[in-house]
């Protein structure tokens, strides 16, 4: 079909996938997933740029939004969920937005991903602003809850940025950079929590992981300014505290305990005390 999107084309290469052997389903998936990394490759440019404009955008004082819906949000979600813990930043400052809310976390939301008005009251009940960016995804690119997402930063003056695995896709043409990895067809067809799903989250991770660098989150390649909140983070953040200052873990753990369990304060502190 001359607008089926490319998201939904089917695999020339696995159209007999149901009469495999379980090791060659398996097979055919890992090929295919390789395709995911190389095409994530070939758009490391449009990551940069995009990695510039949210780092600009949180050294403002902005924030980072992202949006999305059904797989595609439940990675935004996630992503940003991750960074208080591993970087120590601010949870307000890089948030998630998905598509029928919370309890589309664990539970598709029938309909959800097809209401743009919901992504716009969304943003305008989180007060988006000139200096704040949003991250709108969506594996096709045409969903949108995504798409409305976009359009709303734009009137807003927002800073506008898609990542999607059709660089001719709505969502790509309303943004200021477009990430449009093309993975090519799913193993099976229009699953897009396959390919596409697995390209949009090496772009989240690489979009997340270089931001928070780039911000001073990290010491050489340390979680300096991660919350130490279970005993296996404690233990992280002693070791860090350890090895960076050159002083004993059990130093480390009790400067770790006086700074209210910031590595970061500990490890200054004890390198004034040098």
């Amino acid at each position: 079909m001359a607008n089926e999107p490319l998201t939904e084309a089917v695999l020339e290469s696995t159209r007999d996938l149901d009469k495999r052997s379980t090791r060659e389903v398996l097979d055919a998936i890992h090929a295919e997933d390789r395709r995911a990394l190389d095409a994530v490759g070939a758009v490391l440019p449009q990551v940069e740029a995009a990695a510039e404009i949210l780092t600009l955008c949180l050294k403002g004082g902005g924030r980072w939004f992202n949006v999305g819906a059904g797989t595609s949000g439940r990675m935004g979600v996630l992503d940003a969920s991750e960074i208080p813990p591993t970087f120590g930043y601010p949870r307000d400052r890089v948030q998630g937005v998905i598509a029928g809310g919370e309890a589309a976390l664990t539970r598709a939301i029938e309909g959800a991903e097809d209401n743009g008005d919901a992504a716009r009251a969304a943003l305008r009940e989180r007060d988006l602003v000139p200096g704040d960016a949003v991250v709108a995804l969506s594996a096709s690119g045409r969903t949108p809850f995504a798409v409305a997402a976009l359009e709303t930063a734009r009137e807003m003056g927002a800073r506008r940025i898609a990542i999607a695995c059709d660089p001719d896709a709505p969502l790509c043409q309303a943004a200021e950079v477009a990430i449009a990895p093309i993975v090519g067809p799913e193993v099976i067809a229009g699953s897009t929590r396959m390919k596409g799903g697995l390209a949009q989250k090496m772009v989240l991770h690489l979009l997340s992981t270089t931001v928070m660098v780039k911000l001073g989150r990290v010491e050489g390649n340390q979680m300096t300014n991660l919350m130490p909140a279970s005993s296996k983070l404690r233990g992280r953040a002693v070791r860090i505290v350890s090895n960076l200052a050159d002083i004993s873990e059990e130093e480390a753990a009790r400067l770790i305990e006086e700074c209210h369990g910031s590595a970061n304060d500990a490890l200054e502190r004890a390198r004034r005390r040098s």
